[in-house]
């Protein structure tokens, strides 16, 4: 049997410091918020890229996560409506905590960074095709972990799982 796992809305900051932090505009017109020290690592250089992915609609199926040890990942949504973000913590192991397993969805408003080591999800995007700026950090071996598991499937708000 398939587990499933409902979406939460947009996360707090505090809801998503277990899994790394969101990135949001300065509230005040001319001020700046900086992310400087989420991002780099002994030995590591920066790598830039964009994604261009196509949409996805709830319920959807998620079977593999991925983690970077070495390195925090930063999304920044270009031309997205909404987009989905699982997230899931490790256990003593280093393998995924299934059962602690969360799921967000964020406004193209939003960007995310990931933890170093914080499983997730590849990007998914909600309404229509969307772009994201992916920065991270390269150099260290190993640093692209992924494993497949037992599917979980993501459905809308307020479903039984």
């Amino acid at each position: 049997m398939t587990r499933r796992l409902p979406v939460a809305l947009e996360p707090t900051l505090e809801s998503f410091a277990p899994f790394g932090t969101l990135i949001e505009r300065p509230a005040a017109a001319g001020s700046r918020q900086f992310y400087s020290n989420w991002l780099g690592g002994t030995g590591l250089a920066p790598v830039f890229h964009v994604n261009h992915i196509p949409p996805v609609t709830l319920p959807t199926t998620v079977g593999k996560l991925e983690r970077h040890p070495h390195a925090a990942q930063c999304f920044v949504p270009l031309d997205v409506s909404r987009y989905l973000v699982t997230v899931a913590g490790s256990m003593g192991d280093g393998r995924p905590d299934l059962d602690a397993m969360r799921s967000y969805i964020l406004p193209g408003s939003l960007g995310v960074i990931y933890a170093p080591g914080v499983w997730h999800a590849g990007a998914s995007v909600l309404d229509r095709t969307g772009a994201f700026a992916v920065l991270m950090w390269r150099g260290a071996n190993n640093d692209d972990v992924f494993i497949d598991i037992e599917p979980v499937q993501l459905i809308s708000e307020g479903a039984s799982r």
